[in-house]
């Protein structure tokens, strides 16, 4: 009884953390109130107003995410497997990005031994998951704001109307509105007169834009005012379709038919050990090759050639490390890091314009390392009934419609 009431804590105390790191990062994301200012240190003007504002996009999306996970906790309850409740993981906000968590895990307590089991449990989450997410998107955008609310956060929009994006989203302006927000900020930064001049001359500023999905797109189609649908650029001020865009996210990561996550029980279930591991092979390589399209690219490097072979050989061993996962020797391993490194600088040099997302390197390793690739046989493995395949194909078509290739894209723009 004790170790149970100390997991309870445990499990109680990682919830209140990760609404707290998910409300502030919500506050952060919509209104571009940090509780911390990088170069400033605590920020004294952050009221709790501010921090209740932020669960504008705490709420609906940690609603989203404990529906996902009391799916999985309530399907392994019925199948009489013993199963913890959620373990939710927080992450500081305004680190890579972060919408303020992880996600969230639950334990099994008891071994799945029957195929269907897997299959049952890992589905169960994502689609009740889904659900909710759904209800959160359609009204999100059945109830879009007018088109001037992003000049209450950008109030140096207002002037070009509501065609700002045609504008805005140039170097030039860019550049002098970041002046202008450094000039206001001289004092705070105790800069000499010729570090403030250099300061001014460098400026740059990170833009942020939210990525889409199926799903949005096809929502996008029932706005009759389209005036209101919101630039990608500033989607995230807007914290229903934020919540929703991230649990999309969220969704989709646990749907690939990789190893254990979610998507990898569901093909296990559908189509037995052998042909999942090589749903699953094909998946992982296909994942890890768009992840790393266009990091190296023929041309003259900016860093030197000497920094260019270091990436190289950085990244040919980052492709060996991850192949790990597929098995075979350290050879072929090898033979393949190579292959596929020297088939991407070969393609992007063919079409330049062809570019994958750098940002799923790092997921590619944590399936590699923790993850893994396979999925452990069943002790007992029986076909699938009717029911099950069909849900097994709409979840298919959720991975589908959830899914964003390039999720959150990032540009320096300045001088």
């Amino acid at each position: 009884m004790p170790e149970e009431r100390r997991r309870i804590l445990i499990q109680t105390g990682l919830f209140i953390v990760t609404f707290i790191t998910t409300t502030l990062a919500g506050a952060e994301w919509v209104y571009g109130k940090s509780l911390w200012m990088l170069g400033y240190g605590w920020n004294a003007e952050y009221t709790w107003a501010d921090f209740v504002n932020g669960m504008k996009f705490s709420v609906p999306f940690l609603l989203i995410l404990t529906v996902h996970e009391f799916g999985h906790y309530f399907t392994a309850m019925y199948n009489k497997i013993r199963s913890t409740l959620p373990y939710y993981i927080p992450f500081p906000p305004g680190i890579f990005l972060s919408p303020g968590t992880m996600g969230a895990v639950i334990r099994m307590q008891d071994r799945v031994r029957n195929n269907r089991q897997h299959f049952d449990i890992g589905i169960a989450g994502p689609l009740a998951g889904f659900v909710v997410a759904l209800a959160v998107i359609v009204y999100g955008f059945a109830t879009l704001p007018p088109a001037d609310y992003v000049f209450q956060f950008h109030p140096e929009y207002k002037k070009f109307g509501i065609h700002y994006a045609d504008s805005v989203y140039t170097n030039e302006f860019v550049v002098k509105y970041a002046q202008e927000q450094l000039k206001q900020h001289q004092e705070k930064l105790n800069l000499t007169d010729a570090e403030f001049q250099e300061a001014l001359e460098n400026v740059g500023v990170t833009d942020v834009r939210v990525g889409s999905t199926l799903l949005f797109e096809i929502c996008k189609v029932f706005v009759d005012d389209t005036s209101r649908i919101p630039n990608p650029h500033e989607l995230m001020h807007y914290p229903l379709l934020l919540a929703g865009f991230f649990a999309l996210f969220f969704t989709s990561l646990n749907l690939l038919p990789i190893g254990q996550l979610d998507g990898g029980h569901i093909t296990y279930g559908l189509f037995g050990w052998r042909t999942h591991f090589g749903i699953a092979s094909v998946a992982f390589i296909a994942l890890l090759f768009y992840a790393g399209l266009g990091v190296i690219r023929i041309g003259t490097p900016k860093d030197g050639l000497p920094l260019m072979v270091l990436y190289s050989v950085a990244l040919m061993f980052f492709y060996y490390v991850c192949f790990a996962a597929l098995g075979g020797s350290k050879r072929n391993r090898g033979m393949y890091a190579v292959l596929m490194f020297a088939v991407q600088v070969l393609l992007t040099w063919i079409f330049p314009a062809i570019d994958g997302y750098p940002g799923w390197l790092f997921f590619a390793f944590i399936v590699s390392r923790f993850v893994g690739v396979q999925h452990p046989p069943s002790e007992i493995e029986e076909p699938l009934d009717t029911k099950r395949v069909i849900l097994g194909w709409i979840s298919l078509l959720v991975f589908v419609i959830s899914f964003s290739p390039a999720p959150l894209q990032l540009a320096t723009l300045g001088r």
